[in-house]
Formats: C-alpha cells, sequence, structure tokens
C-alpha cells in the first residue's frame, strides 16, 4: 500500500504540473527573439537579396532612360577624284568631320524616364512585398515548431502519467484488486504515446528544416529553438485593418505603380505620332589649288526629320497596347483588393476563434479536466471508478491540452498573415 500511495502522488505532481510555465512565457523575450530572427532573415534569405538586386537593377535604370543617346562622329572624305593629287585637283574634294545628334521630341525624354522611374518604384514595392512575405513563412515555421515542441512536452507528460498509472495497475494487480486488462490498457496507451513521440519528432524536423531555410543558413544549421506559445490580445477591426492594408501593403503599391506606369506609356506612345531630330553639324578641309591658290574650308549643318506616317500600322496599335496594358493594371488592382478583403475576414475570423478557443481552454476546459482526473484517481485508489475511466480522463486532458495549443498557434499565425495581408512592416 505503500508503493501505491507514493505512484499516486508522483501521479498527482505530473498532473499539477502547470500547463501556463509550458505555455507561456515573458512576451518581450518572445518578441525579442523574433526581431532577431527577423533580422537575420532580411539579412541572409537568398529571395530577399535576390529581390533587393532586382531593385538596384531598377532604380539604375532610371537615369539612363532619360539621356540622350549617344553622339555620332563622322570622319572621311567627299567628292574625291579617282586620279592622282585626289585633293588638290577638286574645288569640292575635301576631308570632312561630323558630328550629330539624335533628339527627340520635346517631352518623350522625360516621359521615359517617368516610365523608368514607376518601373523602379514597382519593383521596390515588390522587394518589400517578398520581405513581408519571408518574414511571415519565417512566423509562421516559428509558431508550428514551437506547437511541435509543446506537443511533443505534453505528450511526454501524459507518458510519466502513464507509466505512474501503469505502476499502480499492476500493484492493484498483483495483489487481486485490479483486472489484467487494466496493466494492458495501460501498456498499449504508453505503445501510443511512444509512437506519438516519434510522430513529433519527425515533424520538427520537417518544420526546422523549412525555419532553417527561411532564415538562409546552411542545411547543416541547427534552427532556433522558439519560446513557449502565447495568446496576448490584439484590437481587430476589419475596417481599419483594410484601411490600412489599402493604404501601404506593397503588393497594391505596385500595381498602383503599374497604373501610373501605363498612364506614362500611353502618353509616351501617343508622342510617337510627332517626329524626332537628327542634327548634324559637319567641318570640310579643302587642300590649295594645283598652282597654290587656297581654298577656303566649309561647314555645314543639317537637320533631319523622321516622318511618322504609318499611323494604322505601327504607331496606333502602340496606344492601344498602352491603354490595355493600364486597364489591365487597373483590374488586377480591384482583383486583389477583393482577394485581400476576403483574405483578410478569414484570418480575423481565425484569430478571434483561435483566441476564443484558447481563453474557453484556459479558463475551463482544462482547469475542469484536471479536477476530474484528480477525483477519478482518488475514487480508483479505493474502487470507485474503473481504470478505464481514469484513463480516459487523463487522455482527454492530454487533448484538451494539445487543443489549447494549438489554438495559441493557430491564433499566432493568423496574426502573421494579418501583417502580410497589411503590409506591416517587420517587428
Amino acid at each position: 500500500m505503500r508503493f501505491l500511495y507514493s505512484c499516486v502522488a508522483a501521479v498527482t505532481a505530473v498532473l499539477s504540473a502547470p500547463l501556463g510555465a509550458q505555455v507561456m512565457t515573458r512576451e518581450n523575450s518572445r518578441d525579442l527573439q523574433l526581431q532577431e530572427l527577423v533580422a537575420e532573415s532580411v539579412r541572409n534569405n537568398p529571395e530577399i537579396r535576390a529581390a533587393g538586386n532586382e531593385r538596384l537593377a531598377a532604380q539604375h535604370r532610371v537615369l539612363p532612360a532619360g539621356a540622350l543617346e549617344d553622339p555620332m562622329l563622322e570622319v572621311g572624305v567627299i567628292n574625291a577624284p579617282l586620279r592622282s593629287q585626289i585633293f588638290r585637283r577638286e574645288d569640292m574634294t575635301m576631308k570632312m568631320l561630323g558630328l550629330s545628334q539624335k533628339i527627340p521630341f520635346p517631352g518623350k525624354l522625360d516621359l521615359r524616364q517617368e516610365v523608368a522611374a514607376k518601373d523602379s518604384e514597382s519593383v521596390a514595392h515588390a522587394y518589400q512585398e517578398t520581405v513581408n512575405r519571408v518574414i511571415r513563412d519565417l512566423k509562421s515555421a516559428y509558431f508550428e515548431l514551437a506547437f511541435a515542441t509543446v506537443s511533443a512536452r505534453l505528450v511526454e507528460k501524459n507518458k510519466q502519467a502513464l507509466e505512474q498509472f501503469l505502476k499502480i495497475s499492476e500493484s492493484r494487480y498483483s495483489v487481486g484488486q485490479g483486472g489484467q486488462a487494466d496493466v494492458l490498457k495501460a501498456q498499449t496507451q504508453l505503445s501510443r504515446m511512444n509512437d506519438e513521440l516519434i510522430k513529433l519528432g519527425r515533424e520538427r524536423q520537417t518544420i526546422a528544416a523549412e525555419l532553417t531555410r527561411v532564415l538562409g543558413r546552411r542545411f547543416d544549421a541547427v534552427a532556433p529553438v522558439p519560446m513557449a506559445l502565447q495568446g496576448r490580445g490584439a484590437q481587430l477591426q476589419f475596417e481599419a485593418l483594410m484601411e490600412t492594408a489599402l493604404s501601404q501593403r506593397p503588393q497594391l503599391l505596385a500595381l498602383k505603380s503599374l497604373v501610373d506606369r501605363s498612364s506614362k506609356s500611353i502618353e509616351l506612345a501617343r508622342k510617337d505620332y510627332y517626329p524626332d531630330f537628327d542634327v548634324k553639324f559637319s567641318y570640310g578641309q579643302r587642300d590649295n589649288t594645283l598652282d597654290g591658290m587656297r581654298r577656303d574650308d566649309l561647314v555645314g549643318v543639317t537637320v533631319a526629320i523622321n516622318l511618322p506616317v504609318r499611323r494604322e500600322t505601327k504607331r496606333d496599335p502602340r496606344v492601344a497596347e498602352a491603354i490595355a496594358m493600364r486597364d489591365q493594371a487597373k483590374d488586377l488592382y480591384q482583383a486583389q483588393s477583393n482577394e485581400l478583403a476576403s483574405k483578410l475576414r478569414q484570418q480575423l475570423a481565425i484569430a478571434e476563434q483561435s483566441l476564443a478557443s484558447a481563453r474557453l481552454y484556459e479558463t475551463g476546459i482544462l482547469p475542469q479536466a484536471r479536477l476530474a482526473v484528480e477525483s477519478s484517481l482518488a475514487a480508483y485508489r479505493v474502487n470507485r471508478v474503473d481504470f478505464l475511466t481514469l484513463l480516459d480522463n487523463q487522455m482527454t486532458v492530454l487533448s484538451y491540452e494539445i487543443s489549447y495549443a494549438s489554438a495559441l498557434s493557430g491564433y499566432n499565425k493568423a496574426l502573421a498573415e494579418i501583417d502580410l495581408l497589411t503590409g506591416k512592416p517587420a517587428l
């Protein structure tokens, strides 16, 4: 009997271990760890670095787009006779030096530079969207790994309780107060716990690999150990969040830049109805005549223009193309806005439901379930309930504890998704 009471005391100690010590932690510590991980991901993630290089390349395209073409230098001999003394025989024979410059119609260069600037702006917003998406992936993997870690601890805790139950059932069976079925049932549940720990170990490795990838670490690097889950409340109102999303979501801002770019492209295409200019200056040096008479050098200035005559086959289609691209960008913006609103409502519902469930588990369901286990354990000692009832109550507690951790994980993942949808800057 002394052994039986010691087993009961051990079970009570395991059951009374506060889940909050495993699931809840200081909020500042977790935020600090996330800040460090976010900074590491922004610094090392190759996808972010690639997007940053694309942004840099787009910035370098702005100035050249508004620059004139290189001038053309021309050197040669004109009007040279085929006989000897070619530079002194004919009056129109000269050594020529020319310089020409193509000048677009006024306004074209500015429009080209504005188009390139809007392209660069769009790429910059796309870069920020990539950063936000990677951070969302980082947080999701972080909270999934935290949930898997908590689940493993809970299963291990439950396993310890079942081991004590097994000792109790074996002790009672040895003195004829219990049946062999109780022992076999406890052994079966212990085997299930071992199998669950194997599954959780595999899941943790998979999630840790994903977290390592998002952080930009080497494949053989050790994944960080996440802080325990917590469920701090946040002000979540759809109207305010949607307004924030429309004003700062990089994906929508990039589409706005594309709309502006297309409008500038329409203006540029319409400017193509006007001619460009090719200004040329030339200088011709003439030698003296055969009898020594001096001949003056000559200069020339010419202006050439192209003739934009192919309107129906060349310029009208370009204008129509630019208009279609602008309308496409507008439609994409509207479609993305509608999709954003839908996803935002979904994530708000998930966050609210997850937080409500977590609070219900924490304040009502879990305390009652633990009391039921303690009560059934005390009743089992005096043969007032059977072993299966005790075992079922304990497995119910495990299920509720895992559901509680799952609700906390789902809530934090929904917040990370909401941050992405609203374009919230990183921690």
